[in-house]
C-alpha cells in the first residue's frame, strides 16, 4: 500500500516542449528598395574605402571596382585585410550604395590552352572570389576568356571547368558571378550569347548570371540604336541566357561602328549608339531593376560626373552641380597618340612663330 502511494504519474504537456526560435529572416540590403541604380567604376588607389566616397560624391548610388591591380598577377594570396574589409562594408552600408560590383583581372583567361596560364588564371579567379566575399560584393563580373589556338567549343568547356575549379571550397552565399558579353574581337568568347548559355549549363550548381555591355553588344552586331533593334537584342538575350539572369548593364557608348567587333568605349551620347538610344535602354521595362554601371573614359576633368549626370537625366533626375574628382584617373596616351600630340603642338608653335614675324 505504501509503495502505491509513492508512485507519481507523469502527464505530458505539449506546452513544455522545447521549440527553438526560428532563425531571423535575412536582412534585405538597403539598396534593394526598387529604386533605379546608377553606378560607375571607381578607383581603389590609396584606400579601398575611398572608392565608396568617390562614387557617392559623383552622384552614383552603385559602383564597380577592381579588388586589386587589373593588369598584374597579385603576389601571395592577394587578400584584403579584415580590418580594411570591415571598414569598407560598414561605410558602404552607411552610404547605402549598391549593388557593389567587382570586375575581375584582365589577365585571367580560363579558356587558355597554355597549362601555366590556365593554372594561374584559375588561382587568380579563386582569389577574386575570396576578395569579393571579404568586402561583401554582390556581383563579380568576369570576361569569359580567349580561345587562342583552340576550338571555340573546347574553349567554352575549359571556361566552365575553370570556374568550377576556382569556386571549389568556397561558400558564395549571395555573391553571384556574372559572365560579360564581349565585342567579338580576336578569339574572345562571349560575343554570342549561346556561348554564355553553354557555360551556364555546364555549371548548374554555381550562381552564374550575365552582365550586358552596351558597347560590346553594339560592336558584336546588335543595332540597339532603334527601338526595334533594342527589342530584337533583348529577345535574343532572353532566348539564350534568359533576361532574369541579367543583373548588371555596363552602360557605355561606342567609339566604333556597328558590327566592328572592336571594344572602344565612349561618353554617353557622344558615340555611335547615341543619347536617344540610352534613354530607351535605361527606361525599358524589360531592364527594370538592373544596375546601370558606367565604364566610360576620362578625357578631361569632370567626365565621370558628366556621364553619371547624363544617365540620371535620362531617367528624369537632375543632379545638383558639384565639383568632385573623377572615379578613375585619365588613361595614359599611347605612344602613337603622344607622337600625334607632339606633332600638332609643334605645327601650332611654328604657326605662331610665322605670324609673329
Amino acid at each position: 500500500m505504501a509503495e502505491e502511494n509513492n508512485k507519481t504519474s507523469l502527464q505530458y504537456d505539449e506546452s513544455d516542449e522545447y521549440r527553438p526560435e526560428p532563425p531571423p529572416a535575412p536582412e534585405v540590403p538597403a539598396w534593394k528598395d526598387g529604386s533605379i541604380r546608377i553606378g560607375i567604376h571607381t578607383s581603389i588607389a590609396g584606400d579601398i574605402v575611398d572608392s565608396l566616397e568617390i562614387a557617392h560624391a559623383l552622384g552614383a548610388n552603385a559602383l564597380q571596382i577592381f579588388s586589386s591591380s587589373p593588369r598584374m598577377w597579385s603576389g601571395g594570396t592577394g587578400r584584403i585585410a579584415e580590418v580594411d574589409a570591415k571598414r569598407f562594408r560598414d561605410r558602404r552600408r552607411a552610404l547605402k550604395l549598391g549593388p557593389l560590383v567587382v570586375h575581375d583581372n584582365y589577365l585571367i583567361n580560363l579558356a587558355s590552352s597554355n597549362p601555366v596560364l590556365r593554372t594561374r588564371s584559375m588561382q587568380a579567379f579563386h582569389q577574386e572570389l575570396v576578395r569579393a566575399l571579404a568586402i561583401g560584393a554582390d556581383y563579380l563580373v568576369a570576361h569569359p576568356g580567349c580561345a587562342v589556338g583552340c576550338d571555340p567549343t573546347k574553349a567554352v568547356a575549359s571556361i566552365a571547368q575553370g570556374i568550377r575549379q576556382a569556386t571549389r571550397g568556397l561558400k558564395l552565399g549571395d555573391l553571384q558571378i556574372l559572365l560579360e558579353n564581349t565585342a567579338g574581337q580576336g578569339s574572345s568568347v562571349g560575343s554570342r550569347f549561346e556561348e554564355l548559355r553553354e557555360i551556364q549549363a555546364a555549371c548548374p550548381d554555381i550562381p552564374l548570371g550575365v552582365c550586358i555591355d552596351t558597347a560590346h553588344l553594339f560592336a558584336a552586331g546588335f543595332d540597339i540604336r532603334s527601338a526595334e533593334g533594342l527589342d530584337a537584342a533583348l529577345q535574343a538575350i532572353d532566348r539564350t541566357v534568359g533576361l532574369p539572369s541579367v543583373a548588371v548593364v555596363h552602360t557605355n557608348d561606342s567609339k566604333m561602328p556597328l558590327g566592328s567587333r572592336v571594344d572602344r568605349h565612349d561618353h554617353i551620347g557622344r558615340g555611335k549608339i547615341g543619347l536617344e538610344a540610352f534613354g530607351r535602354i535605361l527606361n525599358h521595362p524589360l531592364l527594370a531593376g538592373r544596375a546601370f554601371i558606367l565604364e566610360t573614359p576620362i578625357d578631361k576633368p569632370g567626365d565621370d560626373r558628366r556621364n553619371v549626370a547624363t544617365l540620371w537625366k535620362l531617367v528624369g533626375v537632375e543632379l545638383p552641380k558639384a565639383k568632385v574628382r573623377d572615379g578613375m584617373k585619365p588613361r595614359r596616351k599611347t605612344s602613337a597618340a603622344r607622337t600625334r600630340a607632339r606633332l600638332a603642338a609643334h605645327t601650332k608653335s611654328k604657326g605662331r612663330t610665322k605670324r609673329a614675324r
